[in-house]
């Protein structure tokens, strides 16, 4: 099994409607459905269109999720279907089919929502149409804090260690503390993690000219800056 690292302190959250689970979870006793619903709830609110719909070939598209649905296309695919004719029947999603005499051809899905209702129906009135494009590199990746992104960018490879070492770093203390360490390491070319600790321990011990917060305490600062964005 894959482990976990863990929930960055800050990250992108997705909406999913209490009657998810108080309704929906207890009744589905199938992995690939609930795998695909809760995907198809995720990107349908990446999409930003005034008609969210998701074609059933920007599922097929992604990789990432796809791999997670078996060893093999094959398997994948047969999953992928199985999931989504599940929620189909089961209410949780809608589905259209656009015919060629339409243009185009393929699976629309709509979250079962009185917006996607709307969607169905209009579509079947010919009062709009589907875009024939789609963007797959929408779909899964992997998120990583942006510490990371900055530590390789700046200093150096990114290493399992390194990486536990940024995360504590990042729960100890404000974003901008460690952006501007990182700064001043690469200005004095002393680009190691060494060096950006030295910088961000001794601004905890003496304090950090011109930093909001001077003056009060470093972790009662913290605390009403960055606290974290799950509410447990």
């Amino acid at each position: 099994m894959k482990g976990f690292a863990g929930f960055p302190l800050r990250g992108r959250m997705v909406r999913i409607p209490g009657l998810f689970f108080s309704e929906l979870l207890p009744q589905i006793d199938s992995l690939p459905e609930l795998k695909v619903t809760l995907y198809c709830l995720w990107r349908l609110q990446q999409k930003g269109r005034r008609v969210p719909y998701l074609w059933q070939r920007e599922i097929l598209a992604d990789e990432m999720f796809m791999n997670g649905l078996g060893s093999h296309r094959e398997e994948q695919e047969a999953a992928l279907l199985d999931g989504l004719e599940r929620a189909v029947a089961r209410g949780t999603l809608l589905h259209a089919r656009i015919g060629e005499q339409e243009g185009q051809q393929g699976d629309l899905y709509f979250a079962n929502t009185p917006r996607g209702r709307a969607a169905i129906e209009g579509l079947q009135k010919g009062e709009w149409a589907p875009e024939s494009a789609y963007d797959p590199l929408t779909g899964l990746n992997i998120e990583r804090p942006a510490i990371f992104t900055l530590y390789e960018q700046n200093i150096g490879p990114l290493t399992p260690l390194i990486a536990d070492h940024l995360r504590d770093l990042e729960e100890t203390f404000p974003r901008e503390w460690i952006e501007e360490a990182i700064e001043i390491a690469v200005a004095r070319n002393r680009r190691s993690l060494a060096y950006m600790k030295g910088i961000l321990r001794k601004w905890q011990a003496e304090g950090r000219a011109g930093a909001q917060g001077q003056g009060q305490d470093w972790r009662s600062y913290l605390d009403s800056r960055y606290r974290d964005e799950f509410d447990y």
